[in-house]
């Protein structure tokens, strides 16, 4: 049973940092391309970051882009998302996701349950 269990979310003041992780079970993350979604209050969820399954490419949404950063592990099975400069409008639930380094949602084949990011002004 493949298990992706984020961890590292919470509440900061806007120019803070916070990295999150994403710890998978169940599979071996180095076959797959992977990305961070996040989801806003009232908003639909969206694309954040991608990174290849050697780690040799990275994608970023361009409201993020300069400011977070993707990055795994593939011997600790486990993807990072360094986030800095943080802003009110990344306030979210961030969900790590699995089978696409791209804003492609239909080609992901797994989640997790998310974890929420609170940036106060």
């Amino acid at each position: 049973q493949v298990q992706l269990v984020e961890s590292g979310g919470g509440v900061v003041q806007a120019g803070d940092s916070l990295r999150l992780s994403c710890a998978a079970s169940g599979l071996t993350i180095a076959r797959w391309d992977m990305a961070w979604f996040r989801r806003a209050p009232g908003k639909e969820r969206e694309f954040a970051a991608g990174i290849s399954s050697s780690g040799g490419r990275t994608n970023y949404a361009d409201s993020v882009k300069g400011r977070f950063t993707i990055s795994r592990d593939n011997a600790k099975n486990t993807v990072y998302l360094q986030m800095s400069s943080l802003k009110p409008q990344d306030t979210a639930v961030y969900y790590c996701a699995v089978g696409s380094m791209w804003a492609r949602e239909e080609s992901i084949h797994y989640w997790g349950q998310g974890t929420q990011v609170t940036v106060s002004s």
